[in-house]
């Protein structure tokens, strides 16, 4: 499973020659491989809010969902005007529009109205360029991720770089809250 962040709701702020010109890059991208990827038995799924979302792009999102919603082989999710704040604040009220009361609400309960109902939480996430933040990506889902950050920008980032950070995040142990072999003594 990989989750490409293409697009952030806090990219609305930018110029909006720049946005067009990012939605011109994902529809090129998206339309030229859409076939090959079906055909490789590639599930993609977008993450995000539909809301300021034109027509054209809002047909695209559902052609691409439903040409490859059966398909098993790979789990690609691109995060496309996708804020993770954004994210559970309608994922609480999609749990309020079922009829959950927010009095009982946990985890397990709002988990289903999320975008990544049904997905793994990512065990690493690889942040490329100069910046050490998340920038609102996967907010929920990340608590117990591992992270690698690396100076090298996402343009530039191949094979190597890619196996460096998995064999970083390999020569890690994950915990995920707990303390492993702690001696207080």
């Amino acid at each position: 499973c990989l989750t490409l962040y293409s697009f952030s709701t806090e990219n609305w702020a930018r110029p909006k020659a720049e946005i067009a010109g990012l939605f011109k890059l994902l529809r090129k991208y998206v339309s030229d491989d859409l076939e090959i990827l079906d055909k490789k038995g590639v599930c993609i799924r977008i993450l995000g809010s539909k809301r300021g979302l034109n027509s054209a792009m809002l047909k695209l999102v559902e052609r691409v969902e439903s040409t490859t919603k059966t398909n098993k082989s790979f789990q690609l999710n691109i995060a496309f005007n996708y804020g993770g704040r954004d994210e559970i604040i309608r994922a609480v009220a999609k749990a309020l529009d079922a009829g959950e009361s927010f009095d009982t609400m946990n985890e397990e309960a709002l988990s289903p109205y999320l975008d990544t109902a049904g997905l793994p939480e990512p065990d690493l996430v690889i942040r490329t360029g100069e910046e050490k933040r998340l920038s609102n990506f996967l907010t929920w889902q990340t608590v117990y991720s591992e992270f690698v950050f690396t100076n090298v920008l996402w343009p530039d980032f191949n094979q190597l770089h890619l196996s460096e950070a998995v064999l970083e995040y390999q020569n890690r142990q994950r915990r995920f809250g707990s303390l492993v072999d702690f001696d207080v003594a």
